[in-house]
């Protein structure tokens, strides 16, 4: 197999503006339509439809049919993974002119990574649960303890549930803005789906960042000591 093509492959489907901006609106597990997807990429709908179908074909996107609508959405977390890892090298890049905005600093404080929770707030979250001894994570994935596990439990997150995912259990995820990896995997996704439930935090509008409410920093705190 010839890797060097399938990489040039992939990286000329990403490395187009407008498709990359159609990606980057899905990277927060999301499902969205092909109008709401052209406006996001600040392109015609007939334009829009031509990369979707590029994307799809290449297995990047996936469709799924609703009514009379199609929605679009990452195929697999493996692609928000490469996303995510994108931004990290991006980051390490030589220095790029952009004016900053708030959104900027609500991003790095907290937002979605496909479907876990990322920024200082990911980080941190990781941080605590290692530190405890909760969770172990290391190059080639991650793991609960069996101390994790009673935590979990009596935090809410079914971790039963969470093993029943057909997709990695618990892995460690390189956090493009901190520079340090944050907690995915399906266990990931549960301490985000729990976070919410709880009411600790909110999607921003038309945006992957996460707002942290008064209930969250008072949450956050008490029971895994962070303070942002």
């Amino acid at each position: 197999m010839d890797f060097g093509v399938h990489l040039a492959e992939v990286a000329a489907l990403v490395g187009d503006p407008a498709r990359a901006n159609i990606m980057c609106a899905l990277l927060d597990g999301r499902a969205l339509t092909a109008k709401e997807l052209a406006y996001a990429a600040h392109i015609s709908p007939q334009t829009a439809s031509g990369h979707l179908a590029k994307l799809t074909e290449a297995r990047l996107l996936s469709v799924v049919p609703q009514g009379r609508h199609r929605y679009f959405r990452l195929s697999t977390p493996l692609v928000g993974q490469m996303l995510e890892g994108i931004f990290a090298v991006a980051a390490h890049g030589p220095p790029r002119f952009r004016p900053s905005h708030k959104l900027d600093e609500q991003m790095r404080t907290a937002r979605i990574c496909y479907d876990h929770i990322a920024g200082r707030l990911g980080v941190g979250l990781a941080d605590a649960l290692c530190g405890r001894g909760h969770v172990i994570l290391s190059d080639e994935g991650g793991e609960v303890t069996e101390p994790g596990v009673e935590f979990f439990t009596r935090f809410g997150v079914d971790l039963a549930a969470a093993q029943r995912r057909k997709r990695v259990f618990c892995r460690s995820c390189l956090d493009w803005s901190e520079r340090r990896p944050h907690l995915a995997g399906s266990v990931g996704a549960a301490i985000a789906d729990r976070c919410a439930a709880l009411g600790w935090t909110e999607r921003a509008r038309n945006s992957r960042a996460l707002i942290i409410t008064p209930a969250g920093r008072d949450g956050l705190d008490e029971v895994f000591g962070i303070s942002l």
